[in-house]
């Protein structure tokens, strides 16, 4: 297989950041890479421009993680409570999901990607909840929130056997009478 090296103007997820020289499949970089402008072939007029795409790259690499931190300080000022409805003995109807965290926050006046939250299972109790958002690499913020109930909570009611009434287990019953006989 035939390799080629090139020089990438953009980030690549999985594959690197701007300035970075890499090494890639020949159909890839052809097909894929220069015709997006993505990547341009390493020469020698390209190399001179490594040391500007990398001075551009830390610059945008410290704005965005100036923004994530900026973020997470609103963040931690901001509690959510969440009221839901309730059935009997407090069981939720429903989940809280990240799309709903999402949305709180975005009421609240924080936008940010819901992709950056990550909530690994609905949450489907009452109570207090943690929730992780992930805002830049080297920025993790956990939100704290509420699950509280809209409706007042009615304890649940047990069901019992009628009074007079047995149940018999299968080592008490009599044994069946083989219809061959």
């Amino acid at each position: 297989m035939a390799y080629k090296e090139v020089l990438l103007v953009k980030p690549v997820e999985g594959l690197g950041g701007e300035g970075d020289q890499v090494k890639v499949r020949a159909g890839f970089a052809r097909n894929y890479l220069l015709p997006r402008k993505i990547a341009m072939p390493l020469t020698g007029a390209n190399r001179k421009q490594v040391d500007a795409l990398k001075k551009r790259r830390a610059e945008r690499e410290q704005a965005e993680l100036t923004g994530a931190q900026e973020v997470a300080r609103k963040l931690e000022k901001t509690s959510l409570a969440f009221a839901v409805k309730t059935g009997e003995g407090g069981k939720m109807f429903g989940a809280i999901t990240a799309q709903d965290v999402h949305d709180k926050l975005a009421a609240a006046g924080i936008e940010l990607d819901k992709r950056k939250i990550h909530l690994f299972t609905p949450v489907k109790t009452l109570g207090k909840h943690t929730v992780k958002i992930k805002l830049h690499a080297d920025v993790a913020v956990e939100l704290p929130f509420d699950v509280v109930s809209e409706n007042p909570i009615e304890p649940a009611a047990p069901e019992a056997a009628p009074a007079g009434e047995r149940t018999e287990k299968r080592s008490e019953r009599r044994p069946r009478k083989d219809a061959k006989e």
